[in-house]
C-alpha cells in the first residue's frame, strides 16, 4: 500500500511540475537577458485558452497547440512592446496584461463555449513507453506520461545549451549583467531581448497548453490559477540556474500534489486551506531569500537607455 502511494504522489508531483518548468525555463531565459515578464501567468492563461479552442474547433490537438504557442506568444510581444520598445514600468505592465488576458479569456469562453457547457476536447492522451512503462516505480512515474513530459528534458537541455554553449546565449547573459558593455561591443540589446522574450512565450505557450490539452482536456476560467507565480517563482528558488528551475519546479510540484493527493487517500490531520496555500509559501520562502542568497543578473528588470 505504501509503495502505491509512493507512485501515485510521484506521478502526480512530475505531472504537475511540467508545466511550471516550461514557463520557468522560459522566464529564466528571459531574466538572464534582464527582463522581468510577470506576464507569464498571462501567456500561460493566453496558451490554455489558444489551445482548447483551437482543438474544439479543428478536433486536433496539434492544431491547438499551434494555436496555444501562437496566443502566448502574442501575449509576449506585447510585453516585449511595453518592456523593450516602450521602456515602460516591467512589473506594471506585466501585472496589466495578466488582468487583461483574464479578462479576455473569461468573456470569450463564456461567448464559445458557455458558463456551464461542460465541453470536452480530444486532447494528448497518456503515451506509454513500451517495456519502460512496465519498470516498478519508475514505469508509471516516468514512462506512462502525456508527450510534454518527454518533451520537457529536451527542452531543458536546449534552453541549457542556448544560454552556455553559444555566443548568442554568451550575448544574452552579458545582456541582463552588463548592458552597456554588450551595446558599445556593437549587439543590439533590443534584438537581443526580443529573443528572450519571443523564447519565454514559445516556453510559457507549452506550458499553458499542458492544462487544457493534456491534464483535463477543457478549458475553466482561470484555470492556470497563479502558476505564472509559481513559474517565476521557480526561477528565484532556482537561483537563476537551470538545473536548480528544474528542482525547483519538482518540489512546487510535489507541494501541489499533495494538495490534491492528500484527501483522496483519507489524509485528513491537514486543514485543507493548509494544503491549498502550500505552494505558495513555498514560493513566498523562495523570493524572500530565506531559501540562500540570491544573484540576480544585475540589469534585471531595468529599462536599457543608450
Amino acid at each position: 500500500m505504501t509503495d502505491a502511494i509512493l507512485v501515485v504522489l510521484a506521478a502526480s508531483t512530475v505531472r504537475l511540475a511540467i508545466p511550471l518548468l516550461f514557463a520557468a525555463l522560459g522566464e529564466l531565459v528571459s531574466e538572464k537577458a534582464g527582463l522581468l515578464n510577470l506576464s507569464l501567468e498571462g501567456m500561460m492563461l493566453a496558451a490554455a485558452f489558444g489551445g482548447a479552442l483551437g482543438c474544439f474547433a479543428s478536433g486536433s490537438p496539434v492544431v491547438g497547440l499551434v494555436v496555444a504557442l501562437a496566443c502566448s506568444t502574442v501575449v509576449a510581444g506585447l510585453q516585449g512592446l511595453f518592456s523593450i520598445v516602450l521602456r515602460a514600468n516591467q512589473i506594471v505592465s506585466g501585472i496589466g496584461l495578466n488582468i487583461a488576458v483574464l479578462g479576455v479569456t473569461t468573456i470569450a469562453a463564456r461567448a464559445l463555449f458557455g458558463r456551464d457547457a461542460g465541453f470536452t476536447i480530444p486532447g494528448f492522451g497518456k503515451l506509454a513507453i513500451p517495456r519502460f512503462a512496465d519498470l516498478p516505480f519508475f514505469g508509471p512515474v516516468l514512462f506512462s506520461q502525456s508527450g510534454f513530459v518527454y518533451a520537457a528534458p529536451a527542452v531543458a537541455l536546449l534552453i541549457a545549451l542556448l544560454l552556455y554553449r553559444t555566443t548568442p546565449g554568451l550575448a544574452l547573459r552579458a545582456a541582463g549583467d552588463e548592458p552597456r558593455a554588450v551595446d558599445k561591443s556593437g549587439a543590439s540589446i533590443a534584438a537581443i531581448r526580443w529573443l528572450a522574450i519571443l523564447v519565454t512565450g514559445l516556453a510559457a505557450g507549452l506550458g499553458g497548453a499542458v492544462y487544457s490539452l493534456a491534464d483535463i482536456h477543457t478549458f475553466t476560467e482561470n484555470m492556470t490559477s497563479g502558476a505564472g507565480y509559481l513559474a517565476l517563482a521557480a526561477v528565484i528558488f532556482g537561483r537563476w540556474r537551470v538545473v536548480g528551475t528544474i528542482v525547483a519546479s519538482l518540489v512546487f510540484g510535489a507541494a501541489a500534489s499533495l494538495q490534491f493527493q492528500l484527501p483522496a487517500l483519507g489524509v485528513d490531520f491537514l486543514p485543507p486551506a493548509l494544503l491549498i496555500m502550500m505552494p505558495y509559501v513555498l514560493a513566498l520562502l523562495a523570493v524572500s531569500g530565506l531559501v540562500g542568497r540570491q544573484s540576480p543578473p544585475r540589469a534585471l528588470a531595468l529599462p536599457f537607455h543608450r
